[in-house]
């Protein structure tokens, strides 16, 4: 077989590599070399638009491994560099949401029938019909009710000649595991196995740990004092990337992300914890990022009660995904917050902060500890 060309996905790869953006790694070099002759051959017969060729599966990708090896970034190449015009990417869960919701509506318009009629047709024609590539990031099976739903979903998409690449931390074998009727899942086990190349990407390290080494991702003062740190920390979490817009979908709204890129954001205290978010919002931000910069996080006296209530929801909800923080904070730690409401909550809050910083947890050794 004949060595394929380059493409853009290999390129991209290779440039953030050559300047310095990203160490050499071949478990990830391996990976943008799948996910760039998927993207190939994609794009080899797009511009085919008879019924047949539209209905040609090509098969997709299920890169899984521990958080912080890269997979987003990965993602993120291949979704911008694959040059086809019906793609999407979307968090799994929301995409199962708007699953769901499509579910309800068919019941609704489907109520003379009693349930006799299947809501999978009428779920997977429009997304046949507008996607060619559906990339889903954080894979995650945890509920009954997608368990029973994927076989039948994915095998629909598939045979409409929807491509699947997705990312997981889990390998399919370990999708709802120990759930209740675990059984139901594993047909489709089966069939994402058959229908995608899987490959664990094990890198050699966490690359967020070996970035902050030796750093302090915690800085103290004014704004001006702990703005330039943090933009010093920016530069380092994402190799010296400037950043962009972006927005995070969670029960069908979107949550603006001022800057994000190479799976960081950063916010400001006011965007995320002044605004009306709740542990839903906060749990679609950790799995969308493995590092969260936060700015300008102020004394929490009484007249911030609820917002230090959001800051511990979202300090609770980092904490247990794992992921990295870097933040800005007016005054030391024990004399953030004076309010006897949210005295005993801050506790915790308090303690969980002092070991995000420690190298332990940088380094992704915390053992979840149920409270």
């Amino acid at each position: 077989m004949a060595a394929r060309s380059p493409h853009p996905v290999d390129l991209a790869y290779q440039a953030l590599v050559q300047s310095g953006v990203l160490t050499p790694d071949p478990a990830q070099a391996e990976a943008a070399g799948i996910l760039a002759g998927i993207a190939a051959e994609l794009e080899s017969t797009s511009g085919k638009r008879s019924l047949f060729s539209r209905k040609t599966h090509v098969s997709g990708a299920y890169v899984f491994g521990a958080v912080g090896r890269g997979k987003t970034m990965l993602m993120d190449l291949f979704f911008n560099e694959t040059s086809i015009s019906r793609k999407r990417r979307v968090h799994f869960h929301e995409f199962m949401d708007e699953v769901h919701r499509e579910i309800a509506v068919f019941r609704v318009k489907s109520a003379d029938d009693k349930g006799r009629r299947d809501p999978i047709p009428f779920v997977t024609k429009p997304i046949i019909a507008e996607t060619r590539l559906l990339c889903l990031d954080e894979f995650h099976v945890n509920d009954i009710t997608n368990a029973m739903l994927l076989g039948r979903l994915f095998a629909a998409l598939f045979a409409g000649g929807v491509t699947l690449v997705a990312t997981s931390n889990v390998a399919p074998d370990g999708l709802y595991k120990d759930g209740l009727n675990r059984q139901l899942v594993l047909p489709f086990i089966d069939l994402l196995k058959h229908k995608t190349r899987v490959f664990e990407l094990q890198a050699a390290t966490d690359y967020r740990h070996l970035k902050l080494a030796g750093q302090r991702v915690f800085a103290f003062g004014a704004p001006e004092v702990t703005r330039p740190a943090l933009d010093r920390l920016w530069q380092v979490l994402t190799g010296g990337q400037d950043g962009h817009r972006g927005e995070v979908f969670s029960l069908g709204r979107s949550i603006p992300v001022p800057r994000e890129a190479m799976g960081v954001a950063r916010f400001s205290f006011a965007e995320l914890c002044e605004a009306p978010l709740g542990a839903r919002d906060y749990l679609r931000i950790a799995e969308s990022f493995h590092s969260i910069v936060i700015d300008d996080v102020p004394l929490l006296g009484r007249t911030r009660s609820d917002a230090a209530k959001r800051l511990i929801l979202l300090i609770d909800t980092l904490y247990d995904r794992r992921a990295t923080l870097a933040a800005g904070f007016a005054a030391p730690l024990d004399a953030l917050a004076d309010d006897d409401r949210t005295a005993f909550e801050f506790e915790r809050t308090l303690s969980r902060l002092t070991e995000m910083q420690s190298e332990d947890y940088l380094a992704g050794r915390i053992k979840a500890i149920s409270l």
